[in-house]
């Protein structure tokens, strides 16, 4: 059974490759970690989450919701939010270590590399690359065109840097925080789904052994 938590840059290719690692490696994927009651409760509509989800989108605009979080990325709030900073934080984490007990999965995202170090058995992967080649990689997979793609990068870099700042006092960009670090843009993302399976099977073979 294995348990990937995988964390990408805008451009890395993180919502490829986290389908496609699950797939490879017969478990759920899971990038659905707002709830939609959370949705809701921030009058926007819970299909929302998942048409936003992809591109970063929903999460900056529910970060920008929620205080002092929202003043933290520079956004003015558009709705008053139901939930305080903790209570959010709680029912995403709550989210994944229900994963964690099910046993098996691929987590995009939300700091699960943060959330779940203390779990010995979970392999965390962070994808990046180059300013530049994340940037034409975007724009291929996002299908958009070049300042499209750059304002995309830089709110939605800027939406996940600062949430697992605000929320865990950690840097994304940790190195420490990761078993395995891939520039996804000097690799096929194919490739890049294989090594990490490799290096997710294995993991789950050590920690049995323990």
């Amino acid at each position: 059974m294995s348990l990937v938590t995988l964390s990408a840059t805008c451009g890395a290719g993180g919502s490829k490759v986290g389908p496609a690692l699950a797939a490879r490696l017969g478990v759920p994927f899971v990038d659905r970690l707002i709830p939609t009651q959370v949705a809701a409760g921030l009058g926007m509509r819970p299909s929302a989450v998942e048409e936003d989800e992809g591109s970063g989108g929903f999460l900056s605009r529910l970060l920008a919701n929620l205080a002092p979080i929202g003043e933290a990325i520079g956004a003015e709030p558009r709705t008053t939010s139901p939930h305080s900073d903790r209570e959010f934080r709680e029912i995403i984490e709550q989210a994944i270590f229900e994963r964690v007990e099910v046993g098996d999965g691929v987590i995009l995202g939300r700091a699960g590399a943060v959330v779940l170090r203390d779990q010995p058995r979970v392999l965390h992967v962070r994808l990046d690359g180059p300013p530049e080649a994340r940037l034409l990689q975007a724009m291929q997979v996002l299908g958009v065109d070049r300042p499209v793609a750059e304002r995309r990068i830089k709110e939605t870099d800027h939406a996940r840097h600062a949430y697992v700042r605000h929320f865990y006092h950690a840097d994304a960009r940790d190195p420490a925080l990761y078993h395995l670090i891939i520039d996804s843009t000097a690799l096929d993302l194919g490739a890049c789904v294989e090594l990490i399976a490799e290096a997710a099977e294995a993991r789950s073979r050590q920690a049995a052994r323990v």
